[in-house]
């Protein structure tokens, strides 16, 4: 009678100890857990499965240590919520291996392409106006393979950045005979406009992730205008310690040629740019409404952005979807 009494409570303990691990899952579903669970689920929109320093970097919402991160990827796997192979996690994935397997590969092929950015972000600065350059896109994040380009975010002088624009891509459409594998310049903003008006989790990703290349002081007043970044992020870290940053060019040359461009004349040079480049984009992208057009394709005298794809509005619908799957699969809620 004692053994069955005994087993019986054992019983009990053991049922009460797996209801009380359920409990806490969904308590803290609200807190850290759910912020862990929403950067796996974002990242996993690109099949990139993350450290725990990167988890802790990215950990949306909620300034967690890397051991609370650790403890709760712990329970996490052990729950079936994740999969883990190595260092890497990632939302419950039988192909784990082969996920890893792809990033460690992408992450060599991003060194080379680092290599090569630092090239081109130098010689970019020798262009009149330039005042900034930085890396975006996924090379920013460590990635790259054969689909792969080299996106810059660059920084310009105000009321001269269509002058700065047209320039470079006049030298990519007659030199690089228009190719944009390493020279993709889709994105110009100027000193005077730093703050990004898109505060979301995609805009904040791509800030937090990208890599100046030159003038780090320009990027750190930079990332302290988009100080909103840090609702999302309170764990991101500023890169200036992690990459090599070429110094502001202020060469005789490029002062010529920006003398050239001063005053009225400058002025008229600049606004013919912008007219031009915004009849164009009315007129090649007119299936956009008004408000995809100005998401994608920004062009005001202040900012270009040329992201015809859509790709922030595909990547937030597709976080959307994952996020209600989970939710869905696992009977919990990340809201």
């Amino acid at each position: 009678m004692e053994d069955e009494a005994f087993l019986n409570s054992l019983v009990q303990v053991l049922a009460a100890t797996e209801e009380y691990k359920k409990e806490v899952i969904e308590s803290n579903v609200t807190v850290l857990a759910r912020a862990i669970i929403k950067t796996l689920l974002y990242f996993d929109i690109f099949n990139y499965p993350l450290t725990v320093d990167e988890i802790h970097e990215y950990c949306c919402e909620y300034p967690a240590s890397k051991d609370e991160i650790r403890r709760q990827l712990e329970v996490f796997e052990e729950m079936g919520y994740v999969s883990r192979k190595d260092f890497f996690y990632q939302i419950k994935n039988d192909k784990i291996a082969a996920s890893v397997e792809r990033r460690i590969k992408g992450n060599k092929e991003a060194q080379r392409f680092l290599k090569i950015s630092k090239r081109f972000s130098k010689f970019i600065t020798y262009f009149p106006f330039v005042r900034g350059v930085c890396l975006s896109g996924s090379l920013s994040k460590g990635y790259a393979d054969s689909d792969s380009d080299i996106d810059y975010f660059i920084i310009t002088e105000p009321g001269r950045l269509w002058i700065a624009r047209t320039s470079l891509i006049l030298f990519k459409k007659i030199f690089l005979l228009n190719s944009h594998k390493y020279f993709c310049v889709n994105y110009f903003i100027d000193t005077n406009s730093l703050e990004i008006p898109d505060k979301n989790l995609f805009a904040a990703t791509e800030l937090l992730s990208i890599i100046p290349a030159a003038n780090a002081g320009l990027y750190e007043r930079l990332i302290e205008a988009n100080s909103w970044i840090k609702e999302y992020y309170p764990n991101g870290t500023l890169k200036t310690d992690k990459y090599p940053v070429a110094p502001a060019n202020n060469s005789f040359v490029k002062k010529v040629n920006e003398k050239f461009f001063s005053a009225r004349f400058g002025d008229k040079m600049d606004d013919l740019c912008f007219r031009a480049t915004l009849s164009a984009w009315k007129r090649k992208f007119n299936h956009f409404n008004k408000d995809e057009f100005d998401l994608n394709l920004r062009t005001r005298k202040n900012v270009s952005k040329h992201h015809p794809n859509g790709f922030q509005l595909k990547v937030m619908k597709n976080f959307e979807e994952k996020v209600t799957k989970f939710e869905k699969d696992f009977n919990i809620s990340l809201a």
